[in-house]
């Protein structure tokens, strides 16, 4: 995992203030600032017209049955078009997790894309898949999404986001955030892009909702292993967001926060 080149004191002040705590179609004018901006860069794709995209978020935090601080780390984002029809399609999606949260993807099992795009999900090592989740479709339609544990070409550690219906892996990387979501509490963030495709931006449909779970747990040697640990007591509100990116230019940050049981 690597730090991340810190902002000037003042532009982080500056930016702190910009980022507003109200859901994402409260009436947000100011996009907020990029919580991971020297993580892996998306090939350039102009913006398109398209619908305003509404979204909000769920969170909540739930023991993982492995440690005494393993957790589960649950998102459910909700996102429909203004005034109607289908979401405009993403661009990336940035996971803020809380800095009481730890992660200890080095004690899971990696697998890597060659070894999906090969041979499928199966051919993963056991307790490698550290998230698991739901994707619905618009208008109708839903289709089940895993999350495995990687190691990037240049090292990075991160993990794919694999829908086996689609034949799809999406590629996220562990980021330590930037100042201004230090300041509000954050410490960690998983950066995913969604890389350009064939079909013209414009022509692209979002996801009306998606669920996805992050937590596991695994034997390592005479001990149990959690992917997520939580260092809160019982009834602290973690925080917990999702920077997103769309097709259109528009950037939202819908924010909640899950009590820690």
């Amino acid at each position: 995992m690597r730090a991340r080149t810190r902002l000037t004191s003042l532009a982080g002040a500056v930016a702190a203030l910009l980022m507003v705590a109200a859901p994402a179609d409260a009436g947000q004018t100011t996009p907020p600032p990029d919580p991971a901006p020297g993580g892996p860069q998306r090939p350039y794709e102009p913006d398109v017209p398209g619908p305003e995209n509404i979204d909000s978020l769920t969170a909540s935090v739930t023991p993982d049955g492995g440690t005494a601080r393993g957790v589960r780390v649950a998102f459910d984002r909700s996102s429909r078009a203004e005034p109607e029809g289908p979401p405009a399609a993403a661009r990336r999606f940035v996971f803020l997790f809380d800095r009481s949260l730890v992660f200890r993807p080095e004690a899971f099992p990696t697998c890597s894309r060659a070894t999906i795009e090969e041979h499928s999900l199966a051919a993963c090592p056991k307790n490698s898949v550290v998230a698991e989740g739901t994707s619905h479709l618009y208008p109708e339609g839903r289709t089940e999404v895993y999350a495995v544990n990687t190691r990037h070409p240049g090292g990075a550690r991160g993990a794919l986001v694999v829908i086996p219906a689609s034949d799809t892996a999406l590629e996220l990387t562990w980021e330590r955030v930037s100042d201004p979501y230090r300041k509000r509490g954050y410490r960690w963030a998983l950066d995913e892009i969604l890389p350009p495709g064939d079909t013209p931006p414009e022509e692209r449909v979002g996801t009306r909702r998606f669920e996805l779970t992050w937590g596991a747990t695994r034997r390592l040697g005479d001990r149990t292993v959690s992917f997520a640990e939580s260092t809160a007591r019982p009834g602290d509100k973690l925080r917990i967001g999702l920077w997103s990116e769309f097709v259109t230019g528009q950037v939202v940050l819908p924010e909640t926060t899950a009590v820690r049981p």
